[in-house]
């Protein structure tokens, strides 16, 4: 549309509401507008379409909502987005792109979010700031004749909103860009051409409130636009409520272990004062240990043992001397020897734990990295654990990212600190919801059907394998864990793929005298 076509618009928008606040000046209030001078100090562009509204009405003010067209007190723009209002007493949320990209003809697209609703939490109202307000201004004038209060109309049309990495990897070369790599816990809405106005979009937060919350359910939905107000980003925030929905993890590339030791090496000869790596071990010294190693963690090992980064746990690869002390209780209580290789120490403040990389001894797989408390007692009575790495690899891919950050910035060590709780339980990661076993039996999913079968009667399980990484397993917060039950084992089969806790047979009995208090050993060949 034209801008001349446009500034008729806006000034129609204009006359539309002047008119309508002189004849019903207690149904529709209009706030005082804003000068030039004042929206040009705004960090966003302001087009003349909407200068011609806003130099005239800077909001409306019902008996029922008030829409605010500029920053007003402590409001700020930010995100590509100004928020027009909060509807349905404050559960809502209106807003408007304000990117600039958007200011051909004016601010848009318009769309509201109730992230807490079962349906209709996602509408795009309108395709542009003046569009809404002309549809906004038909219905007061409605609600103002009949005396019946009258919302926005239902959506006519639908499309769906799509995980922000699918996206990433899908064909559309434009919405994969506006996307970048994509985070598990986004969703992208696509608004370059939608199918009609009102659209609705099927979407619904990563977190659960219907079934119980975890902690505090204060999770919530951020939302953004893209500069060019072309896709709207929705992420979940999940605090206190457990993962109501699977969602896409970033693929590890098949060449990680190669990957992760070769920019390993290069910074450990660029910055060796922070970076530094013990020699692996060959062939020969890993066919004889207890445990088979895959040729994706040998590539790893024959080039490094331990991995040494100023600010993080440092990572003892190999079996032997230098491995973390496990608890021998503890040992009894993760799988025993074979089921897991003891990587780390970690210790935040008074509490320690110990990072692992899971095995799965019958298929020689190398699986997920995980951190569970390092003292039995604590996992005992608070059965949990971070899901960390997908993969060794990936965790020294992980490590490889945070050291090559901090090595462009003057403080190495401080930065790698920045989030020193990143690795342990109780950091406040998503939580996969635990699940009684018993739930799984007979699934068509041959691993949640075969832990069902095989696994002890009374046992609660979490599926890891679509849980965001980092992400955490909190079984003690589950509404179906026993009140009061103790842990006896905690199992990962399948090599991390699950996570499942056994409580022990009499929840208000503690575990034998002595139990956990014998003096740490060492497994060498795997934990």
């Amino acid at each position: 549309m034209a801008d001349a076509d446009a500034g008729g618009r806006a000034r129609r928008v204009v006359g539309a509401l002047r008119e309508l606040a002189r004849e019903q000046p207690y149904g529709a209030e209009l706030l005082t507008g804003f000068p030039d001078a004042e929206m040009d100090s705004w960090a966003v562009v302001v087009p003349e379409p909407v200068r011609i509204v806003l130099r005239e009405i800077g909001g409306v003010r019902t008996e029922e909502d008030e829409y605010a067209f500029g920053p007003r007190g402590r409001q700020v723009f930010a995100d590509g987005y100004w928020t027009l209002g909060a509807p349905d007493f404050g559960e809502g949320s209106l807003i408007v792109a304000v990117g600039s990209g958007t200011a051909g003809d004016g601010w848009g697209p318009v769309v509201t979010v109730f992230p807490f609703r079962d349906e209709r939490n996602v509408t795009v109202e309108a395709p542009d700031f003046l569009d809404w307000l002309a549809g906004l201004t038909a219905r007061l004038a409605r609600s103002l004749a009949t005396g019946d209060v009258t919302g926005p109309p239902d959506p006519r049309v639908r499309v769906s909103a799509v995980p922000s990495i699918a996206a990433a990897r899908g064909s559309d070369a434009a919405l994969a860009a506006a996307a970048g790599p994509g985070d598990s816990l986004t969703d992208v809405v696509d608004l370059r051409a939608l199918p009609g106005y009102p659209c609705g979009v099927d979407w619904e937060p990563y977190f659960s409130t219907s079934s119980g919350t975890a902690d505090t359910g204060s999770s919530d939905v951020q939302f953004r636009f893209a500069p060019d107000g072309s896709v709207l980003f929705l992420r979940s925030v999940v605090s206190g409520d457990f993962l109501g929905r699977p969602v896409l993890r970033h693929r590890e590339p098949a060449d990680a272990a190669q990957r992760a030791v070769t920019g390993l090496r290069e910074l450990a000869a660029r910055r060796p004062e922070f970076v530094r790596l013990t020699p692996g071990a060959n062939d020969s010294a890993m066919d004889a240990w207890d445990i088979a190693v895959p040729e994706e963690i040998r590539t790893v090992l024959r080039a490094v043992g331990g991995v040494d980064v100023a600010g993080l746990p440092r990572l003892a690869l190999l079996p032997g001397a230098a491995e973390p002390e496990v608890d021998p209780e503890l040992h009894r209580m993760l799988g025993g020897d074979g089921t897991y290789r003891p990587l780390a120490r970690l210790r935040h403040g008074r509490s320690e734990a110990l990072l692992q990389v899971r095995i799965d001894p019958s298929a020689g797989q190398w699986g997920h990295v995980v951190c569970v408390p390092a003292d039995p007692e604590r996992l005992r009575e608070f059965p949990e654990a971070a899901l960390v790495a997908e993969s060794l690899p990936g965790l020294l891919l992980e490590y490889l990212r945070l050291a090559r950050r901090a090595a462009a910035g003057p403080d190495f060590a401080g930065q790698v600190r920045h989030d020193p709780t990143r690795l342990l339980p109780g950091a406040g990661h998503p939580w996969p919801r635990p699940r009684p076993l018993a739930q799984w039996a007979g699934a068509a999913d041959p691993l949640l059907a075969t832990a069902a079968a095989d696994l002890p009667e009374g046992a609660y399980a979490a599926d890891l394998r679509a849980a965001p990484i980092p992400s955490e397993v909190c079984f003690h917060r589950a509404r179906e864990w026993p009140y009061g039950a103790r842990l006896d084992r905690l199992l990962f089969p399948a090599g991390g793929r699950l996570a499942v806790a056994v409580p022990m047979a009499d929840a208000g009995v503690s575990p034998g005298a002595g139990a956990g208090a014998t003096a740490p050993r060492r497994h060498p060949g795997g934990g």
